[in-house]
């Protein structure tokens, strides 16, 4: 079983990097992959396109930067943030406005994994952590 689920992952990967032109993630290639599914129903396509799911989500949260914000957030702060985090992993970053009125004050900007923070509750989370 253990190399049933390996082998399902290889595959899921391989699909992934079909579905990826010129480093960004094509959505005509994903429909292309999931047609491909469809149609000749490999074994285990369920767990294959689970395995999939993730790796497209990981790799969409790899290009955006979602910007969490307290207050209001112009375009013009947002396309300078998209700036700077596409020079920063030189990829394309887009950004995307979400709203957190947990965060007091100040901007979280999530891309991937990676976490930047210059917000009122995070310095206060900081300094709770340091007492």
């Amino acid at each position: 079983m253990a190399s049933g689920k390996k082998q399902i992952k290889q595959l899921a990967r391989q699909f992934l990097k079909m579905s990826i032109v010129d480093g960004v993630l094509s959505g005509d290639r994903v429909a292309g992959v999931l047609q491909y599914i469809e149609k000749h129903r490999p074994a285990g396509s369920l767990a294959i396109l689970k395995v999939y799911q993730r790796l497209i989500a990981a790799e969409v949260a790899r290009g955006q930067a979602m910007v969490e914000h307290a207050g209001s957030v112009n375009e013009k702060l947002l396309a300078d943030i998209a700036t700077s985090m596409s020079r920063r992993y030189s990829r394309k970053i887009t950004s995307v406005a979400k709203p957190n009125h947990q965060l007091l004050a100040g901007l979280r900007v999530r891309v991937g994994d990676d976490v930047y923070e210059s917000s009122v509750a995070g310095q206060l989370a900081t300094l709770a952590g340091a007492v």
